[in-house]
């Protein structure tokens, strides 16, 4: 998962480009970058870390232009560590291209071997971003060159390659790009699987500035409006003179916007498909409560706490329904980033206690139900039971917002191997104990699915029909998942850490 942000302007850029990477840190903080454009030229800095310590006043100053991309960085795919797959990344052929890419590939393998064998394009990286830039590279001097070698490039040749980027790759892709001296532009997977909204204001001489973000709120906190959000398969081009042309660039097209967008990824303060992420989490804690009411004597849970951010509309909601006092028994270091999309296992475990401090007033002698977004690994959930209990915790009950995750996330979350997942091979009492809770419950599906659905009805019938849901229930919405490719990714994770054992 990561985040970006393209902007075409009246004035420079780099300034509103930084501030809108720093509203969309949470989806990412391994790594961050920006290239705005000034004439035929690209400017760009880039590196490991968060924004605020990647870009330091001389780096800005470097950043030049009215138009320029940006880039937080998840790693999901190539190495994690390294530097050289911090994006934006770029070729210089043809025309000088630069891509910023949120979500994850999934035939990137055969893709990079067409691109060396048939297409002779040079990928330095294991990341599958720079794989996705060298297919539009490609495809885009097949469309002029189609034409006439000498032709500009325009919105036509970006439309017909498009059309062949996306018969050429599969996955979950939401991108910004420039073309040098000529556009900003962005394009979203035929599914619509990560998010990509629209944006624009007026200048006070009357023209008009256009933005391309992951999510609403990097639109709306610098000073934009959202206009609407990327259709499944679309792809916009703006031009040097604030001209947009957009089309729908593939077949059998269909949104199916990835449901953990709604339960952890997005800021609440966001809007996805119509849909505010608030909303949706508030309806959470309703069908939530309806399960817990179910399964558990309410009478018998004393106080409701939730894990801090992501779960709080969530458990507000859940403890109202239910008549319970809400209380917050754990204060959160915000200094800390967000363990669940740490790199690796032991520094997501060590960060919790870094991250979570317990207040022994509201845990001593009573019984609690701690609410929490999600169970993944189930290593972090294990880590804040015990921090309940060391506070006096009498019983501890967890609910999770999120249903079961049994299957791997491809799509550019990091839940590669179905052996990482605490709900794939246990049962609830076995959960249960391994995270040393009395009680576990999960959201059922259809109710999370209703949750985002009746938060996205205000005005009329929500937009969403359909999601993608396959880390709780293995239906891949591209087609292309089996257990073979599953197996082929363990493969790789597995060499991938012993690689990095001997290193050591």
């Amino acid at each position: 998962m990561c985040g970006v942000i393209g902007v075409m302007a009246n004035s420079p850029v780099n300034q509103l480009i930084y501030d809108a990477l720093l509203l969309l840190q949470h989806r990412g903080q391994d790594a961050a970058g920006m290239t705005t454009n000034q004439g035929q030229r690209f400017c760009m800095h880039k590196g490991k870390g968060m924004v605020r310590d990647v870009f330091r006043t001389r780096n800005m100053r470097d950043l030049h232009g009215n138009m320029g991309i940006g880039h937080v960085r998840y790693p999901t795919a190539g190495a994690v560590d390294s530097v050289e797959e911090a994006q934006p990344f770029y070729v210089n052929a043809p025309y000088g291209i630069t891509l910023a890419h949120n979500g994850n590939l999934t035939n990137t393998d055969e893709v990079r071997d067409e691109l060396f064998r048939l297409d002779r394009r040079h990928i330095n990286t294991g990341s599958d971003s720079e794989v996705l830039l060298n297919v539009l590279a490609h495809e885009l001097d097949i469309s002029v060159n189609e034409e006439d070698a000498t032709a500009a490039l325009t919105y036509q040749h970006f439309f017909s390659a498009m059309r062949r980027v996306n018969a050429r790759i599969k996955g979950a892709y939401a991108c910004v790009g420039m073309a040098a001296g000529l556009s900003v532009f962005g394009f979203r997977d035929p599914n619509g699987i990560r998010p990509l909204v629209l944006g624009q204001r007026q200048t006070k001489s009357g023209a008009i500035e256009y933005i391309l973000a992951s999510e609403s709120v990097a639109i709306e906190g610098v000073g934009y409006k959202t206009v609407r959000d990327i259709a499944p398969g679309e792809a916009i081009w703006i031009d040097m003179d604030g001209t947009l042309h957009s089309q729908i660039c593939a077949e059998n097209t269909q949104l199916s916007p990835c449901l953990f967008e709604y339960v952890y990824f997005a800021r609440p303060d966001s809007t996805i498909e119509g849909t505010s992420v608030y909303a949706a989490r508030l309806a959470m804690g309703e069908t939530l409560a309806d399960k817990i009411a179910r399964e558990i004597d309410v009478k018998d849970i004393d106080v409701v706490m939730p894990i801090p951010d992501t779960s709080r509309p969530c458990a507000m909601q859940l403890a109202s329904k239910l008549g319970l006092s809400y209380r917050e028994g754990f204060i959160k270091n915000r200094y800390i980033g967000r363990t669940f999309i740490m790199p690796g296992q032991e520094t997501r475990q060590k960060s919790v206690r870094q991250k979570l401090t317990a207040m022994p007033s509201e845990f001593a002698g009573k019984n609690v139900l701690l609410v929490d977004d999600s169970i993944v690994r189930g290593t972090t959930s294990q880590e804040i039971v015990a921090l309940a209990r060391e506070s006096g915790a009498n019983k501890v009950y967890f609910a999770s917002a999120a249903p079961a995750v049994k299957f791997p996330n491809v799509y550019g979350i990091d839940m590669p191997t179905r052996t990482e997942l605490i709900a794939n091979n246990k049962s609830l009492a076995e959960i249960s104990e391994a995270i040393t809770a009395d009680k576990v419950i999960y959201q059922d599906l259809s109710a999370l699915i209703e949750s985002v659905q009746s938060a996205g009805q205000a005005g009329g019938q929500s937009r969403l029909t359909q999601f993608d849901a396959s880390c709780f229930n293995g239906e891949y919405v591209t087609g292309d998942i089996d257990d073979a490719y599953l197996d082929r990714l363990e493969q790789n994770r597995f060499d991938a850490q012993q690689s990095k054992k001997k290193a050591k």
